[in-house]
């Protein structure tokens, strides 16, 4: 052998103790997420949320550095990042179900879709952008709610019931 590291070799280098604390805090974000669901007791609540973004966050980290193919015209790391897309719209999509009268699971979907951007946003280093958003989605659906509720509220008063997202039921 010629003493020079296979590519292969080269890109496990990259997955050292940084990668573990970007899987930690993305997991710890999609807890924060996740709690704020529990509390509503939604389906996908706490551990579901914090699985969802530690593997958004495992995939963006793998197609980051896990394929040695950075002196390659194919490399192309967002055809991952697309697969994340697709895979999360497909969960949030079984979240999904629709009554007579209401749809059920629509804010469900949605922050398992956000989770997973969360996840992602980690797994490329942009640690701020991540807790901001993750700060902002749990005022989003915590401290926003009661305005959410009030306005469903006199839209029914003046319009009757119509199919409506689970957030104004609670």
């Amino acid at each position: 052998m010629d003493g020079q590291v296979p590519e292969w070799m080269q890109a496990m280098q990259n997955f050292g103790f940084e990668a573990i604390i970007k899987v930690l805090l993305a997991t710890a974000l999609g807890g924060v997420i996740g709690l704020e669901r529990e509390w509503r007791g939604r389906e996908a609540g706490f551990r579901t949320n914090m699985l969802i973004a530690m593997g958004a966050c495992l995939f963006t980290l793998i197609s980051i550095h896990g394929f040695p193919l950075e002196n390659s015209a194919a490399r192309d790391t967002g055809r991952v990042a697309a697969g994340i897309v697709s895979g999360i719209g497909f969960l949030g999509a079984g979240a999904l179900f629709q009554t007579s009268h209401r749809v059920k699971g629509m804010t469900t979907a949605a922050t398992i879709w956000l989770v997973a951007a969360i996840g992602m946003t980690v797994g490329v280093g942009a640690y701020l952008l991540a807790i901001f958003s993750s700060l902002l989605t749990f005022v989003i659906l915590r401290l926003l709610h009661p305005i959410s509720k009030t306005v469903a509220r006199r839209h029914e008063t003046a319009s009757g019931p119509a199919l409506k997202p689970d957030d104004e039921e609670d």
